[in-house]
């Protein structure tokens, strides 16, 4: 899944008047490291794994022993990574009023550079919950927190997700019959032709035998399943389809869908990977993507390493796909234009950094598109 950061808190909070826990989640144990006001050493508590009203017993009981210590009633603040278990946690815990719940990037915190460090879910939790307070003081860049999505907008990608997921697949099948069929000497078959079952009835080896009876069984039996793979892909598409032709017309995949050159899998996927969240800058755009630039300064030494590759891939990966459809179909705007006059130095090269650089260019001017309604010919 995909980390979304959102800016740490502006002020500096002087009374962090709070209980401060944090969870390593394992599939067998959850271990909450907590520190509670009046205390100056971490405790831990183990819940097994998967148990939330256990993991709620647990810190409603820190949150009691910290009343009776203090005479008052704390709030007790929770972070997690982002990881295996999703958003479920989060979202259960910020549904009781008395718990505020963070989910931070696990790769923005930092860590000691040496070749060997100790890890154990014991370090980790600490390193957690001094983490957290940090960031609850204001510290500038101590973390990346992350924008937990909606359920709808979490359900919505799973569209773009799933067929991608089976493309992969399909891609598997129609390898392996094409690997199978290359060690009897036959080269030019393809199974996604529509008609693969009589070609596959003709088809003789390289020194003219007929199909030996097991291979023959085991390349219906990968047909079979390429065809089911296809039938599930065109019950993704159809519902892809139907949830664009629902969209209000002023909606941000509607108006991605009337642009010449984007299909209804690209403006699904911009808008269910980028396009829905609220962005404050052009910036902001860029490094969700990971198409910002990696600058890399130090005295006399100044070299830029590339884009960095540290946003959403599947935005990244569809972006540099649509910025060549873009050149496509689009050859008289004032993007294509750009790109001709930066790359015309026939290098491959050049070319390469130039289409990034097109991508990232094409994502800002349709995020203002979409938000502000600024025409694309416009932007710069």
């Amino acid at each position: 899944m995909s980390a979304e950061s959102i800016s740490p808190p502006a002020a500096i909070w002087v009374d962090l008047g709070a209980i401060f826990v944090s969870l390593e989640l394992s599939k067998s144990t959850w271990l909450a490291t907590s520190l509670s006001p009046g205390s100056e050493r971490m405790s831990r508590h183990w819940v097994p794994g998967g148990d939330l009203p256990a993991l709620l017993a647990c810190l409603g009981a820190l949150r009691e022993k910290t009343r009776a210590r203090e005479g008052r009633l704390y709030r007790v603040v929770v972070i997690q990574e982002a990881g295996l278990d999703g958003f479920w946690i989060h979202r259960a815990l910020e549904a009781e009023g008395w718990i505020a719940s963070h989910v931070v990037d696990a790769a923005s915190i930092a860590v000691s550079r040496r070749h060997r460090q100790a890890k154990t879910d014991r370090i980790d939790g600490e390193t957690l919950v001094r983490t957290l307070m940090a960031w609850m003081r204001g510290e500038p860049r101590v973390c990346t927190m992350v924008r937990v999505p909606a359920v709808e907008d979490e359900d919505r990608r799973r569209i773009g997700r799933e067929r991608k997921a089976l493309i992969e697949e399909r891609k598997r099948h129609v390898n392996r019959i094409k690997g199978l069929l290359f060690g009897v000497g036959i080269r030019h078959y393809e199974p996604v032709r529509r008609d693969r079952r009589e070609r596959l009835e003709e088809l003789r080896t390289g020194d003219g035998r007929p199909l030996p009876t097991h291979l023959k069984a085991q390349l219906c039996r990968e047909l079979d399943r390429l065809e089911l793979l296809d039938g599930q892909i065109k019950a993704v598409e159809a519902e892809r389809d139907a949830l664009c032709s629902q969209a209000h017309e002023t909606s941000p995949q509607a108006m991605l869908t009337g642009i010449k050159g984007i299909g209804a899998e690209s403006a699904n996927i911009l808008t269910s990977e980028g396009l829905f969240r609220q962005f404050d800058n052009r910036r902001q755009v860029a490094a969700y993507a990971g198409l910002a630039p990696s600058p890399w300064r130090s005295g006399s030494i100044d070299r830029e390493q590339g884009v960095s590759k540290a946003g959403n891939p599947r935005l990244r990966t569809t972006m540099i796909q649509l910025a060549w459809l873009w050149l496509r179909y689009q050859p008289d705007a004032a993007l294509t234009r750009w790109f001709h006059e930066t790359g015309k130095p026939q290098r491959r090269a050049r070319s390469k950094v130039a289409i990034v650089a097109l991508a990232r260019k094409l994502l800002v001017a349709l995020w203002n598109y979409v938000t502000a309604g600024v025409v694309i010919e416009e932007s710069p």
